[in-house]
């Protein structure tokens, strides 16, 4: 990148990977709506701030790796390395389409930037851990990020991976956790309550940051003090809005797994170009 980007950069950017997955999901007629809207401030702040990546190098040993455990958000994974310079932009259009390297769950192999075949919940802070520990037995210094979603915490595989991660004291890994707070039956606290979440992290030992993830110097501070934290893991718990940025979306629970019709994403858009000029008018 030319230089590096300013915080309204960076809302910028999110604003137009919210934009590129509302037009993904119409053109596909299926995916997920709520959880990428939700997670776009993250994708755009790791993908063009935080992560020591190079799109014209994607496998460089030195990289960062980025694991999506909840591959069911990858629309805006794609829109996120669209963006970065992966692939052309003009490729996202092909999601879930027959022959498409964009698949309804990210399959590594297949596009430049995948770091990880994502499906099965609960899965990726497990193939987290294993890039982490690479990176130590091979004495690299690459930093592992795990996303991740907080239903997935519902699974016990995850509890056992956080437990082996904070014993063995992963230092070079971040998992950050989409606190949300809905899946795909409704609130997380009345299908199976989570809370006291931080508590249960920090008693795994986990170094616990809590964050507005929707905030992008919260986000960025959050990440460079993962980075100083030398004695354990660091989890970064952020508290966003499922369907940011659309206001028939937000914090509804049944937009969880469905697209958005011709109508609604003409709606949708509308209010994402709104908001990307207010932010443009506000900074000027």
């Amino acid at each position: 990148m030319p230089h590096t980007p300013t915080t309204t950069d960076i809302e910028e950017i999110a604003i137009k990977l919210r934009e590129s997955v509302i037009e993904m999901l119409l053109e596909a007629g299926s995916g997920h709506s709520a959880g990428p809207l939700g997670m776009a401030d993250i994708f755009a702040t790791l993908y063009f701030q935080i992560l020591n990546i190079d799109p014209d190098n994607p496998t460089d040993p030195n990289r960062d790796r980025l694991i999506l455990s909840n591959g069911h958000i990858c629309p805006i994974l794609y829109a996120a390395l669209a963006h970065r310079g992966y692939f052309p932009k003009s490729e996202l259009k092909t999601l879930r389409k027959l022959n498409s390297r964009l698949d309804g769950h990210p399959h590594v192999g297949e596009l430049p930037g995948v770091e990880n075949t994502g499906g099965p919940l609960g899965q990726g802070i497990s193939q987290a851990i294993g890039a982490a520990l690479a990176a130590q037995l091979n004495g690299q210094n690459y930093r592992t990020y795990c996303l991740g979603s907080d239903g997935e915490l519902q699974e016990g595989q995850t509890w056992e991976a956080a437990m082996w991660a904070g014993a063995r004291r992963l230092n070079n890994l971040t998992w950050i956790i989409d606190r949300n707070n809905i899946q795909i039956d409704g609130p997380t606290e009345q299908v199976l309550p989570l809370e006291p979440l931080r508590a249960k992290l920090e008693s795994f030992n986990w170094h616990v940051l809590e964050i507005d993830g929707h905030n992008i110097e919260e986000i960025i501070s959050a990440c460079n003090m993962a980075r100083s934290i030398v004695e354990r893991p660091t989890v970064i718990i952020a508290h966003t809005i499922p369907g940011k940025g659309v206001d028939f979306m937000e914090y509804k629970f049944e937009w969880h797994g469905k697209p958005p019709k011709k109508d609604e994403a003409k709606r949708a858009l509308a209010q994402l170009r709104t908001l990307a000029g207010r932010i443009r008018s506000e900074h000027e």
